[in-house]
Order: structure tokens, then C-alpha cells, then sequence
């Protein structure tokens, strides 16, 4: 049987290990557990949850709850589900991810500093991705999110800007947005930036360029809903025209594997070394099948 290969260097980053693990503590105490929204953007890792007992809820329901126990995922939330919570009496296991804390306490005393110079407080992240929003709520909903390198357009280049980006994002499209930014400001205006993505997930990058080139097929496995997912994929395609992004194993079609392939199986941080493993397993179930 050929080489396969799960990516050592894919699977959960630190931020999602410690909500899963937060999860599964307070799970063992008992009682009920909600979580805001998806823990991950992996429906079989929150399917796993859900048979634990976690309850999956959204900001409508959470803001209708009282005297409930409510997890929150390493995204992050805006001061005001702190606020809902307090006045619910809804006990917060926070499991925010550190480097999402740190950076939500960058933008908040960047907008208080600036509040008066008029600044433009910019994010450099997906629009309405929970990370976003929870960013957005440290401005007072102020501030303005940038996507694309056109969305730029948005921005008021006689004014003063401070740019920051979603954790998440890749480092040379923040690069080049920080150039055209650059270009573009006008007079006296200021531009600053601060490098706020993380290195947890940006070095994925390089790895899964070397990864994709070693292995005559790719399976990169992640959820529908992940954005990181979406970017280390698109990597992967690029060096490798044979990969394929599945869901599950069962995504798996005989025509992927052939016999003589070797096989590169990898994920987003949002994707558990089971899911993975579960996939090398169908793999192994095929190519016995087509013996």
C-alpha cells in the first residue's frame, strides 16, 4: 500500500484546543453548558459536543437566557454579551482566545486614544465573522471593516487611518493593503498599522506549500463554514492541482485515491487530528475494496 501522510503541523490551534478542553471540563460537572454560537467551524467536532450535552445557541437566544451557564468560543465577544450576561445573571466561561483578547484591547485603547483626532479605526477581516464582530464591538460598531484591497474605496485618505487585522488573515494581503494604504494618503493625514495576525495560523502557510508539493494527492479536510479552511486550501491547490477540499470521509470518491498515489492528508485549525485520522481510515477501506 502507498504513502499516506497526515500533516503533523495541521489540526486545532492553541485558541480552539483550550475552548474544546474548557468544553469538555465544564461538561463533566454537570448541568447544563451553552455555547454562543458553532465552538469551531466543524460540524462533526460540534455533532461530538452536542451527543456531550453542549447546546449550541445564538445571540437572539443567548440575550433570552437567565441564570444559565454560557461557554464563549475562542472568537471572542463585544462588550455587550459581557453586558447581557451580567445583567441575566448568565455565568461566562470565557475561552476566548488570548490573541484575540490582546488584540481586542489594542483596538479598544487605539479608538479611545483617537476618539477625538476624528481616526479611521480600520479591520482588515471578513465582515460579520464572529472574531469581526466581537473586534467591531470594541469601536462602538465604528469601525470599518476592509475585505478586499476595493473596499479600500470606503476610506477617507485626508483623514487619519490605523489599520489592524483579523487574527486569521493572511500576511501578504494585510501587506498589500498596508502599500495601498500608503500610496494613497493624502497631506498631513497619519497611517499607522499594527501586525495583529497569528503566527499560529499565517505559518501554515509555508507549511502547507512544502506539504502539498510532496504528495501526488492532497484531501484537505475542514468545515463548510471555515474561513481558515477557505485560505489554507486555496494554498494548497495552488501547488498542487490535485487537491481536494472534503467535509468527511465519506466525501471521498475511488477516483481521488488510486493505488499508487501518495496521499497528503491535512486540515484547517479548525479541524480535529480525528477527523483526519478518519480519513486516512476510509482511505485504507477503499483501496482494500478495490483490490
Amino acid at each position: 500500500m502507498s504513502n499516506i501522510e497526515i500533516d503533523a503541523k495541521s489540526g486545532f490551534c492553541f485558541g480552539v484546543v483550550n475552548a474544546i478542553k474548557k468544553a469538555e471540563e465544564e461538561l463533566a460537572k454537570g448541568g447544563v453548558l451553552y455555547c454562543l454560537g458553532d465552538i469551531v467551524h466543524n460540524n462533526l467536532e460540534v455533532e461530538r459536543l452536542e451527543k456531550l450535552g453542549l447546546k449550541t445557541i445564538n445571540h437572539e437566544e443567548f440575550a433570552g437566557l437567565k441564570n444559565a451557564r454560557v461557554l464563549l468560543r475562542a472568537h471572542g465577544e463585544p462588550p455587550s454579551t459581557y453586558q447581557i450576561a451580567k445583567e441575566n445573571n448568565i455565568e461566562i466561561i470565557d475561552a476566548s482566545c488570548p490573541v484575540v483578547l490582546r488584540l481586542q484591547k489594542k483596538i479598544h485603547d487605539k479608538y479611545d486614544q483617537e476618539r477625538e483626532h476624528n481616526t479611521q479605526i480600520v479591520i482588515y477581516g471578513k465582515n460579520g465573522h464572529a472574531e469581526v464582530n466581537g473586534l467591531l464591538g470594541q469601536t462602538d460598531s465604528s469601525a470599518i471593516v476592509i475585505e478586499k484591497k476595493e473596499d479600500l474605496d470606503k476610506l477617507d485618505f485626508t483623514k487619519n487611518i490605523c489599520l489592524f487585522s483579523q487574527t486569521t488573515k493572511p500576511l501578504d494581503g494585510f501587506q498589500e493593503i498596508i502599500d495601498i494604504i500608503q500610496e494613497r494618503m493624502i497631506n498631513d493625514a497619519r497611517f499607522e498599522y499594527f501586525d495583529t495576525i497569528c503566527r499560529q495560523v499565517s505559518n501554515r502557510i509555508p507549511n502547507i506549500k512544502e506539504f502539498a508539493l510532496k504528495h501526488d494527492v492532497i484531501l484537505f479536510v475542514a468545515g463548510e463554514k471555515s474561513s481558515n479552511g477557505k485560505v489554507l486550501f486555496a494554498e494548497c491547490k495552488k501547488y498542487n492541482p490535485h487537491s481536494y477540499f472534503i467535509t468527511t470521509p465519506e466525501d471521498i470518491k475511488s477516483d481521488m485515491i488510486s493505488s499508487t498515489a501518495s496521499i497528503g492528508i491535512c486540515g484547517a485549525t479548525s479541524t480535529p487530528k480525528w477527523q483526519m485520522e478518519a480519513v486516512e481510515a476510509k482511505i485504507n477501506e477503499l483501496r482494500t475494496a478495490l483490490k
